[in-house]
């Protein structure tokens, strides 16, 4: 009986998308410049592993569409290469990010929440210590 290839059964995930480190947000504009890469098509931001990365969905140009079989297989970039079966996206089961956002409305209420509830309790604060 052949052994079940897990290439055979592929959609080609890895091949649909790429992910690209960007800096850590420090500020409430650094976060907001992150929110305007989410109001574009196709773009997702995630935190692994306490590191920031922006996701772009754009399938390979070299990607079959027949049989989700790389065209240039034998001379494939060196990323192709590099990619083990064992971290393939293709293995069932959820990511386990820290955070992610699909869009920038997400993006949005995240930094309401980060940053302007921070103000509400420094002004509740202040009012309290005034009371004294």
């Amino acid at each position: 009986m052949a052994k079940d290839n897990q290439c055979d059964k592929c959609t080609a995930v890895c091949c649909r998308y790429f992910a690209l480190p960007i800096d850590t947000p420090k500020d409430k504009g650094d976060y907001d410049d992150i929110r305007w890469f989410l109001c574009h098509k196709d773009i997702t931001v995630f935190v692994e592993k306490g590191d920031w990365y922006i996701n772009i969905e754009n399938k390979c140009k070299h990607l079959s569409q027949k049989d989700n079989r790389c065209r240039i297989y034998k001379k494939r970039p060196r990323i192709c290469r590099y990619y083990r079966h064992k971290t393939c996206d293709f293995v069932e089961g959820e990511y386990d990010y820290e955070l992610h956002f699909s869009n920038d409305k997400e993006m949005e209420e995240y930094i309401r929440k980060k940053f302007d509830n921070n103000v509400t309790k420094k002004q509740t604060s202040k009012k309290k210590k005034r009371k004294k």
